[in-house]
């Protein structure tokens, strides 16, 4: 994945502040970032965080055969990981350009500088020698790589033990760290890279880039030096012009900074040895904050129940009632409303339009009550084939009634029979009139 460029304003911005000398992080021009190192439980791991770039190494060894032009000599290997965690520009299970430069700064500073004797990893000379193997991952890349590697690597180196090894005849023993102390590695000094980034052709200069300040600046110097104020190595790039005065100038000011990173990796290696003497808290375990059940049990405390009745009692003659409250309609549009424990509905509509509601409602009910007796009232009967109808008209209820009583009452007149006779010759005229037509 390809970086993301900076934007023309982003990028003036930034050159416009480093010209009124104003860094994005509040630091001065030759101001370091916080530096923090870390070991772990195991020796030669080693966590450093410069500013928000973290890295971590792991010092691992090995027996191998040496080389065949150095028979006496251990082996150093340097190995660098740039996952896709610490920046999307870098890619996994490829190998990219930082990766390379990386190594090489690596084993120009540490290696071919003779910070660590070889010559005392040989077991047997010609077929037996150490390997000491330094794999550096980085974590996350907020800028000036190069120091932060270079920082892990050496403390990585100084906190890193051996296993004794013991040699009978042909046989080699190696001991394990229960049976023998392991030995630590034979270090004559620590190399430490200091970066300096130019802008503007060599004007201006920074101490510690960022990350965004690499991208706008036009050269980067580089200078391993250990406290001895010895240079091990040097290495400018990007393609700018130094004079030897800003050269003498950097190199001066690398050495204040390599004397104060080198007292504080001394200062955390002898804080991590006596904490490992003493039996406490040391590596990632004493940063962290352990929480964990120590106890399954907890011892039982008596409590006083015999004046509980009374207590309780005293208590809820004196408590006061609670007051009712209910919670106030709240409707802020029209349309929106509140339905909950103890609040009065409210839909947002005005009280002409509840009483439309409530009119048109009312009618709509009367009218279904209406259709429902209707069709109680009145019979269908069809004809499959014609597809003719009869409506048969049920009998008031009144009529109905005064059949019953005209039944139950023996003695009706003969006038009252003449009338239901004309009555119903009238309604069977009116259904076989309806039934032509």
């Amino acid at each position: 994945m390809k970086e993301t460029p900076l934007s023309n304003c982003e990028r003036d911005f930034l050159l416009k502040a480093i010209q009124e000398k104003k860094r994005l992080d509040g630091r001065q021009t030759y101001d370091y970032r916080k530096l923090k190192i870390m070991f772990g439980t195991d020796f030669g791991c080693c966590f450093v965080e410069l500013g928000k770039t973290r890295v971590m190494a792991q010092v691992s060894c090995a027996l191998v055969a040496p080389k065949e032009n150095r028979p006496n000599e251990g082996i150093m290997f340097f190995n660098i990981e740039l996952s896709p965690m610490a920046s999307p520009t870098f890619e996994q299970s490829r190998q990219s350009e930082m990766s390379v430069k990386l190594n090489r700064q690596l084993e120009r500073c540490l290696r071919n500088s003779k910070c660590i004797d070889t010559e005392s990893l040989c077991v047997v000379s010609g077929e037996k020698v150490w390997e000491i193997r330094v794999d550096v991952h980085i974590l996350n890349h907020d800028g000036n790589l190069k120091d932060a590697t270079s920082i892990v690597a050496i403390a990585a180196l100084c906190h890193f033990r051996r296993p004794d090894v013991g040699i009978q005849g042909d046989e080699v023993t190696v001991y394990s760290t229960e049976e023998r102390d392991p030995i630590p590695l034979s270090i004559y000094h620590m190399p430490i890279t200091v970066s300096f980034a130019f802008f503007q052709q060599g004007t201006y200069l920074l101490v510690d880039p960022s990350e965004r300040e690499e991208r706008v600046m036009d050269g980067l110097l580089m200078i391993a030096m250990n406290k001895h104020r010895e240079i091990c190595s040097i290495q400018s790039s990007g393609g700018i012009m130094l004079l030897k005065e800003q050269v003498m100038r950097c190199s001066k000011i690398a050495s204040v900074k390599v004397s104060e990173i080198t007292e504080l990796i001394t200062k955390a290696l002898e804080n991590d040895r006596m904490a490992r003497k003493s039996g406490g808290k040391f590596g990632f375990a004493e940063s962290m904050a352990q929480e964990r059940i120590t106890a399954m049990k907890k011892e039982e405390t008596s409590v006083e129940m015999t004046d509980a009745k009374v207590g309780a009692s005293d208590v809820v003659v004196q408590a006061e009632d609670p007051t009712e409250t209910s919670q106030s309609v709240v409707v802020p549009l029209p349309g929106i409303g509140q339905v909950g424990q103890g609040v009065k509905n409210s839909w947002g509509l005005e009280e002409d339009e509840e009483e439309e509601y409530k009119s048109d409602h009312d009618q709509e009910t009367v009218m279904e009550v209406v259709e429902k007796q209707v069709k109680a009232d009145v019979v269908e009967i069809s004809d499959s084939e014609e597809e003719e109808v009869v409506i048969l008209e049920a009998e008031p209820v009144e009529k109905v009634q005064k059949k019953k009583s005209s039944k139950s009452c023996p003695k009706e007149s003969a006038a009252s029979k003449k009338l239901h006779k004309k009555m119903r010759n009238s309604s069977l005229s009116l259904l076989y009139f309806n039934k032509l037509s």
